[in-house]
């Protein structure tokens, strides 16, 4: 091995200091390692706050996500391995080291080596549900907080897809094509913090952004496509029942007045009972493992009403948008 690139996305978000800071102090790799960071801010109003002690490029990304970030990242790397790393993780002093023994430990055959990924959680209480979502990314399969990739991998792969314009299944889906050219992934020993980052009440619902692209994944892969790219389950289909309930209780309840027959009176309550049960377990799932704090129980009752009709309506967008797409690589 005679280097290593580590590529670094970023929107210039705060945590991007401690993370430069934690590279430039660490023990030293014994090869020579360029550290290019990709800017994909869409309107910079200034520079990136780089450091003391650390020599990194920086170049300009396409504002189009974190997939086309880390596209022009690889490509315009030097070396032979591509470390990928996320804004808003903290590497241990000797990570870079550790990335050396990883990489070097690889046969010809293995195409990439995830790094261990470590969620401080607070001490004393249980995790709210947002920490505990940033909890499982330390399960995750081959994700870019902290993964390696070989360049002729990912050369082989065509790279990430940029159809994928958020942090979410981007790199589970590289990952899932790095394989099919033949390559084998490993886990590493080298070790990332990922703190949680403060969010607001609302955060769970934005998320559900994400179900454009699981639409996208549905098109691509087929009906097991959770498994052949190491997804656990979800709740899509739970989420469409509810929101069916919902709005039917409500479409029925305008015949219900208009006419007082029992039969839409009884059709509005079966909807409504529906979606009341199904909203509830969904709220009792979340707030169960949580601290149950007056504060987080609001917000899972609250976000637990609007979760299911605003993914479901993600999922319809992306099912529509993209009907008839092709994975990368396959044959038009």
């Amino acid at each position: 091995m005679t280097g290593i690139s580590v590529v670094v996305p970023t929107l210039g978000r705060p945590s991007l200091t401690a993370l430069l800071a934690a590279l430039a102090t660490a023990e030293p790799a014994p090869v020579p390692v360029e550290f290019l960071l990709v800017d994909d801010r869409r309107h910079p109003a200034q520079e990136l706050p780089v450091p003391p002690g650390i020599d990194v490029k920086v170049l300009t990304g396409r504002a189009a996500g974190p997939a086309a970030a880390r596209n022009v990242g690889w490509q315009a790397a030097s070396h032979e391995w591509v470390a990928f790393l996320d804004d808003d993780v903290v590497p241990d002093p000797d990570w870079l080291a550790r990335l050396h023994d990883d990489l070097t430990g690889a046969g010809p055959h293995v195409g990439g080596v995830q790094g261990v990924l470590r969620v401080p959680l607070p001490a004393g209480r249980r995790p709210t549900d947002w920490e505990r979502v940033t909890a499982g990314l330390a399960d995750g399969a081959w994700i870019t907080a902290d993964m390696a990739y070989r360049r002729g991998a990912l050369a082989a792969a065509g790279g990430f897809d940029e159809r994928l314009p958020r942090a979410f299944r981007e790199d589970a889906e590289l990952a899932h094509r790095v394989r099919q050219a033949g390559y084998q992934l490993v886990q590493g020993v080298r070790t990332v913090t990922h703190p949680v980052r403060p969010e607001d009440r609302w955060v769970s619902v934005r998320t559900q952004r994400g179900n454009t692209d699981d639409a996208l994944l549905r098109r691509l892969y087929g009906r097991d496509w959770r498994t052949r790219l190491e997804i656990p389950p979800g709740r899509r289909r739970r989420h469409l029942t509810v929101s069916a309930a919902g709005i039917l209780a409500a479409a029925f309840t305008v015949p219900a007045l208009l006419t007082r027959r029992r039969a839409w009176s009884a059709a509005v309550s079966a909807a409504a009972v529906v979606w009341a049960a199904g909203t509830a377990e969904f709220a009792a799932a979340r707030i169960a493992p949580g601290p149950r704090t007056a504060r987080e129980v609001t917000t899972m009752a609250l976000t637990s009403v609007a979760i299911p009709p605003v993914a479901t309506v993600h999922w319809l967008r992306g099912w529509v948008r993209w009907r008839g797409a092709r994975p990368l690589g396959s044959a038009r």
